[in-house]
């Protein structure tokens, strides 16, 4: 299982990482529209639609339209802002109340809203990728560094079951070991950033120059917060529908969503951020 991790691991990085950095955009947008297409699929498989490959056809096509062949436009805001309240006060609250049973229909307008915060999640790859590529890797890095830090601290001190019905692995301890190995790393990029050009286009350096350090650590926080909802939502998802993985695409590592579940919601927010700067 780990060599297969690796091999697709190495696979995905051959690909993801010159279409980044080679700034060829046709390029980048064909690789937007597949992974978009495939966390569609996944995500109306979660809630047992009868026709996942043809709705993921039919949001995919939308969305190539309207945010790739089509110029960008100040709707856009509004596409980054909807997933907010979404997460805030319609995915968050589920965690502890619940979810609709999966064959009902308050369950498939369900699926259409969460398909709908997948649009935000890729819509903020674009906007952040117009940035930087390193602006929007530097943003995606927060989220595996709250992970990996969140892995070895819950290994290490996990005492307290973060959503044991959910995701029996995950404490308290963990989650706020991801924060501070966030905060961390943030600040050891700010620190280094003058003599170091290559960081200076890093999220956490332009917040905290143009923010300040308060408000930076708040944000931070928020996003480390936000992650941590992406992925037991993710969670709660599969657990109902009796799925281990989103998917199999991604040999050793399950689907396109069991990858991208914490930068659901995650994105959208430091996208506005990044417009607010």
């Amino acid at each position: 299982m780990l060599k297969t991790r690796i091999i697709t691991a190495v696979a995905l990085l051959a690909v993801l990482l010159p279409v980044l950095f080679f700034n060829y955009y046709p390029a980048f947008a064909a690789v937007v529209l597949a992974f978009f297409g495939a966390a569609v699929w996944e995500a109306f498989r979660l809630f047992k639609n009868q026709r996942p490959l043809v709705m993921a056809a039919a949001f995919t096509a939308a969305f190539g339209y309207t945010f790739l062949y089509r110029e960008l436009n100040s709707s856009i805001n509004f596409w980054l802002a909807l997933a907010v309240p979404i997460w805030l006060l319609r995915f968050t609250p589920a965690l502890k109340f619940g979810l609709p049973a999966i064959d009902s229909a308050a369950s498939r307008m369900l699926s259409y809203v969460y398909a709908i915060t997948l649009v935000s999640c890729f819509v903020a790859i674009i906007v952040l990728f117009r940035h930087s590529a390193v602006f929007l890797l530097s943003a995606m890095a927060l989220v595996w560094v709250a992970d990996i830090g969140a892995y070895f601290s819950g290994k290490a001190f996990g005492k307290r079951k973060l959503a044991p019905s959910i995701s029996p692995g995950k404490s308290w301890e963990g989650a706020i070991g991801g924060g501070v190995a966030v905060l961390l790393l943030s600040a050891l990029t700010i620190v280094l950033a003058p003599g170091a050009p290559w960081l200076q286009d890093t999220f956490a350096v332009q917040l905290q120059a143009r923010k300040g350090w308060a408000l930076t650590v708040a944000l931070l926080l928020l996003i480390v917060a936000a992650s941590v909802v992406g992925d037991l939502f993710e969670s709660m998802l599969k657990r109902r529908a009796g799925f281990k993985d989103s998917s199999k695409l991604l040999p050793g590592h399950g689907g396109v969503l069991d990858r991208i579940d914490a930068l659901v919601p995650v994105l959208p927010l430091a996208a506005l951020i990044g417009n607010w700067l």
